[in-house]
């Protein structure tokens, strides 16, 4: 069985204070290091935030520019329809042909507020499909540089 000395263990003669200070300093060197990797990879990520921040507010703004006239449109065919309506109203001769004209328009009317209905949630859904296309490409880069990390 190995006898352990255990006066070479305690030994005074086997600390090496230059070996302490040379541990000590790289241990610092290799923090330091880490704290400029870890700030340079900081600042390129909000730098990149910053970006797709920037990209989202611009495509926010056409969008909503977008969905503005669209609905701009959509009060310009109902305003001119509802005149000629009114235009025909007033050449009306008997009761039978304005319910006959009343009919006609709001059926015209009804089929007429789907197709604008569906125009307008799509425009909407490509906005809002555009407007997430940045911080989605964002998340995915992000996500892509935690699993190499």
């Amino acid at each position: 069985m190995a006898t352990i000395k255990t006066d070479d263990v305690f030994s005074i003669a086997s600390f090496d204070p230059s070996k302490v200070a040379e541990s000590f300093r790289e241990f610092a060197e290799k923090g330091a290091q880490q704290s400029k990797d870890a700030y340079a990879k900081l600042k390129t990520a909000g730098e990149e935030a910053g970006k797709t921040l920037e990209a989202t507010v611009q495509t926010a703004q056409a969008g909503t520019v977008e969905i503005g006239l669209k609905a701009i449109d959509v009060l310009r065919v109902n305003a001119e329809s509802s005149l000629s309506h009114m235009e025909a109203l007033l050449g009306v001769k008997s009761v039978a042909e304005f319910v006959e004209l009343q009919t006609s328009f709001l059926r015209k009317q009804a089929e007429l507020a789907v197709d604008q209905a569906k125009s307008m949630q799509e425009t909407t859904k490509q906005v809002a499909e555009k407007l997430a296309k940045p911080s989605k490409e964002a998340a995915e880069k992000a996500m892509a540089s935690f699993k190499v990390a």
